[in-house]
């Protein structure tokens, strides 16, 4: 079978598709004929610095959709020919992947496999910062970075049917502002200065909910960003910068909280707790509540034309690789 991988760290050009044996699945395993993968800011930052990777040579990809082709010993609830939609520890570019049972998810009626390519990582990450990290109640207003990407522009709209007051999101170019607007945000803001905005919009008063995936000096504005009792959730560091620290001066004054985030040690540690996320998230979108956009789609073949158009940091929405397709 066809899979892609690197020897190598470094740019797009790295990525080979190369033949590789056909896995087979172990005790608690399946295999899936891939569909379609999804395309992460992970997958870069694998390829790029190493990001999660243990060995080289390495195989990307976290997500996919597809057909079970065959379940190992010890599975229950799933058999060949299930359409599924898969969070993978790695390996997901490719035309056959392995994946534990208990992070593979049936698709409800209604879901294509196209769509269900972008479900895996977003959906559950949504749901568990707006929903078990974030706690947002009614009424309440909520700030989202990066609010055209994929989590961005789901979280939009997953805060607004949770009953949020305003949604306000921040993004690095004015286009994208535009492409997020159609995503549940009453307002969006463009570059450094949020903090200003947000106070404008409030009326002084700030945030009740933040969700940061970049880290640095964007964390620290978020905080800035907050209303008095506000809570602060951040599930990355997609600026690079040296892990934030923050302590009882930066928190006590003003009652604040920071949590945190993250849906691969989630799916590594409890996949029990992950399957709860999933199977509410993905009934926002087999329902028609939740949308999510596909803002590009590249056979395979053109992997690296995928990693660079993720690596302008210009892209909004989901990134596919198309394998076998629907």
């Amino acid at each position: 079978m066809h899979a892609v991988e690197f020897q190598e760290f470094g740019g797009p050009e790295v990525l080979h598709v190369t033949e590789v044996p056909v896995p087979q699945p172990g005790p608690g395993e399946v295999t899936v004929d891939v569909a379609y993968a999804g395309v992460n800011f992970a997958d870069v930052l694998a390829r790029a610095d190493g990001y999660r990777v243990p060995a080289l040579p390495f195989r990307p990809g976290l997500e996919v959709s597809g057909r079970i082709r065959a379940v190992g010993p010890d599975v229950e609830g799933l058999h060949p020919g299930q359409q599924v939609a898969a969070l993978t520890p790695h390996s997901g570019y490719a035309e056959v992947v392995v994946a534990p049972a208990a992070t593979v998810f049936a698709l409800p009626e209604g879901i294509s496999l196209r769509t269900a390519a972008t479900l895996p990582t977003v959906l559950p990450t949504v749901q568990g910062l707006v929903h078990e990290v974030g706690r947002l109640r009614a009424g309440e207003t909520v700030l989202v970075q990066s609010a055209a990407g994929g989590v961005g522009t789901v979280a939009g709209q997953v805060a607004r049917l949770a009953g949020a007051r305003a949604v306000y999101g921040v993004v690095s170019r004015p286009e994208k502002a535009q492409e997020a607007l159609k995503y549940g945000y009453d307002e969006v803001f463009v570059g450094d200065g949020f903090v200003e905005d947000v106070r404008r919009a409030t009326g002084g008063r700030g945030v009740d909910l933040a969700l940061d995936p970049v880290g640095g000096d964007t964390f620290r504005r978020s905080l800035d960003s907050l209303a008095r009792f506000g809570r602060l959730v951040a599930f990355g560091n997609a600026g690079g910068s040296a892990p934030w620290q923050i302590g009882q001066p930066q928190l006590n004054p003003r009652g604040l909280s920071v949590g945190g985030f993250s849906v691969l040690t989630l799916a590594q540690d409890d996949p029990e707790a992950l399957r709860v996320l999933a199977a509410d998230a993905f009934r926002l979108v087999a329902s028609g509540g939740v949308e999510l956009p596909i803002t590009a789609e590249f056979p395979i073949e053109r992997v690296g034309e995928a990693h660079r158009l993720m690596d302008t940091r210009t892209t909004t929405g989901k990134l596919l690789l198309r394998v076998a397709g629907e």
